[in-house]
């Protein structure tokens, strides 16, 4: 009993020191992305999807239990219960990013380490989860050419318009889920938000590099720390159809909530040297720190439904809609538009059970997402659409027999925007890697 105590806390003590280190590399590694349009708004969204639910598109609303491991759906915490052992998911996120504007394209490789969460169930009809999720991705830099000039008689004058931002937001998660009898399974997270968005403007003259070091040029730096509680909740609902086929319907949402920002703004002077390098700012004009504001985030509601035929296959599709319209910092619009979008997934696994043949065993998963983001420019709204397929790849068990381990590999190919009307289109090849562990904690033993 000492020995099973003795594992027990080193099991974990090790999942602690590892969720520690992701957030801490999660805060610190500020540009995952490099994406024009995350200038808007807090950024991309992310979205909360483990690997093995990205790669069906996405849709996790009406997923209860997709095979025969335990997994730990955050997007809807309705789906809880069906953690019957105690699960760890922990993965990396890829990502090539080509932006194309018509006449010439720029290509830029970004990855980070995505998502821990834990899975404990509490009884047979119940389960307590928790972890770190990314939710959105802030990253870019382009310059804008413009000609300036004070009055016909006037030179015209050419600078450059530098644009930058980095940072993003995660969650932080704590959830419990509930099954009524058969069929109605109700859960919640209580989530709290934190992160920086950073964005900056400088205007530099375009000058010969003689000249650079007399050239005054001029940034504007902006700074959101971002911190507070939200909400999520869920619901879903089995309806058998025969003794081993099912039809879940699902509901999630995220309530309109509101979290503290501590803003701090910055402009100051420089120069560049005869190479182009920046020199130390020559003055500060503006330095406001630790404004206080509130960040006001919409009501998001989710729909899905899957139907599955148990350790064989599933197929199911998400409908989601978000009230962006209403977002605001500082009492202020963010100009973003309501958003809205679908996915459409399967899974297929052979035979669960198959011995002599390991790829029977592997899960075979596709699916298609589509999302209107809340980006409008030039009249015209900012798609994105992707393509979706992966594996999970059962490994071997250990010896004991309790515990089940599966690596689960996802790629998405899509894009987001379009080059005409004057708009950037990027394409880009997202790839996922996630490990899960189930196993058996808090056993008890029989001594005869």
């Amino acid at each position: 009993m000492k020995s099973l105590h003795l594992n027990m806390y080193k099991r974990i003590s090790y999942i602690t020191g590892v969720m520690v280190v992701l957030i801490s590399m999660n805060v610190k590694a500020q540009v995952t992305t490099q994406s024009p349009y995350s200038k808007f708004g807090v950024g991309n969204i992310r979205g909360v999807v483990t690997p093995q639910l990205r790669a069906m598109g996405g849709i996790s609303t009406g997923v209860y239990k997709p095979s025969g491991y335990s997994n730990v759906n955050m997007h809807n915490p309705a789906s809880y219960p069906g953690i019957n052992l105690t699960t760890v998911d922990i993965g990396i996120n890829g990502s090539l990013t080509t932006l194309d504007n018509g006449s010439t394209s720029e290509k830029s490789f970004n990855g980070t380490l995505s998502h821990l969460l834990i899975g404990i169930p509490v009884s047979s009809r119940s389960a307590l989860s928790f972890g770190v999720v990314p939710y959105t991705d802030l990253g870019y830099s382009f310059t804008n050419r413009v000609t300036l000039s004070n009055g016909a008689n006037s030179t015209a004058q050419d600078a450059d318009y530098i644009y930058s931002g980095e940072g993003g937001l995660n969650k932080g998660f704590i959830g419990y889920g509930y099954r009524f009898g058969k069929h109605l399974k109700i859960g919640a997270n209580a989530e709290y938000l934190f992160g920086n968005l950073q964005n900056s403007r400088s205007t530099e003259l375009v000058v010969p590099d003689s000249l650079a070091s007399n050239s005054i040029n001029s940034r504007m730096q902006n700074k959101n720390s971002i911190g507070g509680f939200s909400f999520s909740y869920g619901l879903q609902y089995d309806i058998p159809l025969n003794s081993k086929t099912s039809l879940i319907l699902g509901y999630s949402g995220s309530s309109a909530s509101t979290v503290s920002s501590t803003q701090s703004s910055v402009v100051t002077q420089y120069t560049r040297n005869t190479v182009g390098e920046e020199n130390a700012a020559l003055d500060t004009l503006i330095n406001n720190e630790g404004a206080s504001a509130n960040l006001k985030l919409p009501l998001i509601h989710n729909f899905g439904f899957t139907i599955q035929r148990d350790n064989k296959w599933l197929i199911g599709a998400d409908y989601r809609m978000g009230k962006w319209s209403e977002a605001s910092i500082g009492g202020e619009n963010m100009d973003l538009q309501d958003t809205e979008g679908f996915s459409i997934g399967t899974q297929i696994t052979p035979d669960i059970n198959s011995i002599n043949n390991y790829f029977k065993r592997v899960d075979y998963r596709l699916g298609f997402t589509y999302d209107k983001t809340y980006v409008q420019l030039n009249q015209q709204d900012v798609k994105q659409m992707a393509v979706t397929f992966g594996f999970g790849i059962p490994l071997a068990r250990a010896m004991s027999g309790l515990s089940f381990y599966k690596l689960n590999f996802t790629t998405e190919i899509g894009k987001r925007g379009n080059t005409s009307n004057g708009l950037l289109q990027e394409n880009f090849v997202n790839f996922s890697l996630g490990f899960t562990l189930n196993d058996k904690w808090f056993r008890k033993f029989r001594f005869d």
